[in-house]
């Protein structure tokens, strides 16, 4: 009797199938077989080359009720691009946060100005802002590697992606020249890249030749994550919810609000003491943003 758990279903379809159960087991260092392990394998019993996906082919609705809802093109367009990515790149993330004490005062300060420019004056301006002087000041990180990953490509324009949340799946509209703009053109040129994106109007012009992009999550919540590089580009900001961190000077606690950042990035270009040098000075720029304004 043999000492493999499989049910009879199991045990008919991979006598249809031609597979082994207690050799496939084996291999499998188990003693339970179910019937989405017998896709491991084929007719011959030899096992599935790595990055076949054949035997993710399950049928669901034999475990209970299930829909089914058509993935968009572009949406596919996307998974696609994000799966080389993720799996080509050696990707690390580095953490920091930034004090947005200054940066809040200000647009407390200018919202009767923003009110009649017509202009909405988000914390995300300025983080457009501070990100196209850091890409100037660490040029290795405005730059792209060719497919081959021998030659190095430094750009010298500033162009900032946005990644935008639509109904029709994630969008990165670019901000040319970020670096030659001021903060009001800024803030205007990203609610007018959000709006279209959402209408569906941005061409596909309008969303290549990033120098990085920027992922924000700071209007939903979190406290971190990992961004996955948004290739040709070598690394990628992501900013979550603004929280109350209590700093100490001497002996006296002070409440300050600081902004989560996650800069991942390209490690075959970029290496650690790169990244935490690139992220402290943006971090002062957010900190003391009449900087960056000057």
């Amino acid at each position: 009797m043999s000492d493999i758990i499989a049910s009879p279903s199991t045990r008919r379809i991979a006598r249809d199938k031609g597979v082994d159960i207690e050799a496939l087991a084996q291999k499998l260092g188990r003693t339970t077989i179910a019937p989405e392990d017998l896709d491991r394998t084929g007719g011959d019993d030899r096992t599935v080359a790595p990055g076949d996906t054949s035997y993710w082919d399950v049928d669901h609705s034999r475990f209970g009720p299930v829909t089914q809802e058509q993935v968009g093109r572009f949406a596919q367009v996307a998974s696609g691009n994000l799966m080389a990515a993720n799996a080509l790149i050696p990707q690390v993330t580095h953490h920091d946060r930034a004090d947005v004490t200054a940066i809040e005062a200000l647009r407390s300060d200018w919202r009767s100005e923003a009110q009649q420019r017509g202009v909405k004056l988000t914390a995300l301006a300025f983080h457009v802002a501070a990100l196209a002087r850091a890409l100037r000041a660490f040029p290795r990180f405005n730059a792209s590697l060719d497919p081959d990953g021998r030659v190095l490509i430094l750009k010298d324009y500033v162009h900032i992606g946005i990644a935008v949340d639509t109904p029709h799946g994630l969008m990165v509209p670019v901000i040319r020249d970020a670096d030659r703009k001021g903060l009001w053109q800024i803030a205007a040129d990203i609610t007018d890249l959000a709006a279209r994106a959402n209408a569906r109007k941005i061409s596909p012009d309008e969303m290549g030749g990033g120098s990085m992009t920027i992922t924000n999550l700071g209007g939903i919540g979190g406290t971190a994550f990992t961004p996955i590089v948004n290739p040709p580009e070598l690394a990628i900001l992501g900013i979550t919810r603004t929280e109350m961190i209590t700093v100490w000077e001497g002996d006296t606690p002070r409440p300050v609000p600081m902004v989560p950042l996650d800069l991942s990035y390209d490690h075959r270009v970029i290496n650690g003491a790169d990244a935490a040098r690139f992220m402290t000075h943006y971090a002062g720029l957010i900190a003391d943003p009449r900087r960056m304004l000057v």
